[in-house]
C-alpha cells in the first residue's frame, strides 16, 4: 500500500484552519494532520486546553486532537512533508523562509506570500526579517487559483491560497479578459457580499452578533486587501476596477456581482459560449446557463464556484453573478485542490 502523505495545519482553530482539518481528516491520500497551535494560544476563553475531539482522524482510530505547540523539531519528528498555515499574515511571513529551507513545501491560506507588486503587498506592512531571502520567496510563491495555474503550482514549495473575494471575483472576468471583449476603460465594478465567517474568528465590534444581525454594510471601500490581487492576476490598473466588499448577516457564503461594458455587441450564446470554453474541464466552476443564476445556497458547503450572467438588450453591458463558500473554495477547499495539484492527485481528491 503506498504511503500517504503526512501533512500538518498550524492554525486549525480558525474557521479555515477547522475546515481544512476537517478534509484533511477524510482525504483518502493523507494520514490524519499533525495540528498544532502558536505558543501564544494556550487555552480558550473559558480557560479550557486546546483541542478538537469533534474532528476525526483518517480512519486511523486516533482520538487525541489536541493541539500541540508549533515547532521545527515536531513537524521533523512526525515526518511532516507538507505544511498548511492558517495563520495570521504576519505570523506566516516569519515562518515560510525557514519552512522553504527546512524543506518543506508549504500552503500558505493568508495573504502573506499572494502579492508580487510592492504597492499592493504594502496594505500589510510587512516587516522582513531578512529582505533578499522575502524577496526571492515572493517571486517563487505560485498564486493557487487552480483554474488559471494549474501548470505551476505541480512543481511549486510555496503556494499562496488566494483570498476568497478575489477567487469569486478573477473567476467571473478572466474568461472575458483574457477574450479581450471587456471595455477596460469605462470600468468594471464589483459588489460583493460575504457572510460573518469570511472576516475571520477574532471578535470585532463590526462582527458580533448585535452589529451582524438583521443589518448589511458595506466595508473597506477602496482599501479592501484582496483588490491587489484582482488587480494582478487580471493585469488591471487601479482605475479600472471598482471593488467594494459588503458584509451579509449569515454565516458563510460569497456572492459578487460584477458590471462590465463590452467592446461590441454580443449575445447570451456568445458569452455563455466564452465560459464554457474557458472552464471545460475545470471541475470545480459551473457555469450556469442564461436562463438562470447563482445563489449562494447553491454553493455553500461545496468547493465550487458558480458562475451566471445577464446581458442587457443593447448587447455592450454584461452583469456576472459568481458565488462560493468563503471557507472552502474560498479557503480550506482550494487548499486542497492546490494540495492535489501538488502530488500529482485529481483535483476532486477528498472534496467530493
Amino acid at each position: 500500500m503506498t504511503a500517504k502523505l503526512k501533512t500538518a495545519v498550524l492554525g486549525a482553530t480558525g474557521y479555515s484552519g477547522l475546515e481544512l482539518t476537517r478534509l484533511l481528516g477524510r482525504h483518502p491520500r493523507t494520514d490524519a494532520p499533525l495540528l498544532l497551535r502558536r505558543s501564544a494560544e494556550t487555552a480558550d476563553s473559558n480557560g479550557h486546553g486546546l483541542d478538537l475531539p469533534h474532528v476525526p482522524g483518517n480512519g486511523s482510530g486516533r482520538g487525541d486532537r489536541t493541539l500541540q505547540p508549533f515547532s521545527w523539531s515536531a513537524l521533523e519528528q512526525h515526518g511532516v512533508e507538507l505544511l498548511f498555515l492558517a495563520t495570521p499574515h504576519a505570523i506566516s511571513r516569519e515562518l515560510v523562509p525557514e519552512g522553504i529551507a527546512r524543506g518543506l513545501r508549504i500552503v500558505d491560506l493568508s495573504g502573506a506570500w499572494r502579492l508580487k507588486q510592492e504597492q499592493n503587498r504594502a496594505i500589510y506592512g510587512f516587516k522582513d526579517a531578512n529582505a533578499r531571502t522575502a524577496a526571492e520567496l515572493t517571486e517563487r510563491a505560485v498564486y493557487g487559483l487552480p483554474e488559471l495555474n494549474a501548470d505551476r503550482i505541480p512543481s511549486a514549495a510555496l503556494v499562496a491560497n488566494p483570498g476568497c473575494y478575489a477567487t469569486s471575483v478573477i473567476l467571473a472576468l478572466a474568461p472575458l479578459l483574457s477574450n479581450g471583449i471587456v471595455d477596460r476603460d469605462r470600468g468594471i465594478i464589483s459588489d460583493s457580499k460575504s457572510g460573518v465567517s469570511g472576516a475571520g474568528k477574532e471578535p470585532t465590534a463590526r462582527t458580533h452578533f448585535v452589529s451582524v444581525a438583521d443589518n448589511f454594510s458595506a466595508y473597506s471601500l477602496f482599501g479592501h486587501r484582496h483588490t491587489g490581487e484582482i488587480l494582478e492576476q487580471l493585469a488591471l490598473s487601479s482605475c479600472q476596477l471598482t471593488f467594494t466588499p459588503h458584509l451579509l448577516p449569515i454565516p458563510r457564503g460569497i456572492l459578487s456581482t460584477i458590471y462590465v461594458y463590452l467592446k461590441s455587441e454580443m449575445t447570451a450564446e456568445e458569452v455563455q459560449s466564452c465560459f464554457q470554453k474557458f472552464y471545460a474541464g475545470k471541475r470545480w466552476v459551473r457555469v450556469f446557463p442564461p436562463s438562470s443564476l447563482p445563489e449562494i445556497q447553491f454553493s455553500v458547503h461545496t468547493n465550487y464556484c458558480d458562475l451566471g450572467f445577464c446581458v442587457a438588450r443593447d448587447g455592450l453591458r454584461l452583469i456576472v453573478v459568481s458565488c462560493l463558500d468563503n471557507l472552502l473554495k474560498g479557503a480550506a477547499g482550494q487548499a486542497v485542490q492546490n494540495m492535489n495539484l501538488m502530488y500529482g492527485w485529481d483535483e476532486g481528491e477528498g472534496l467530493q
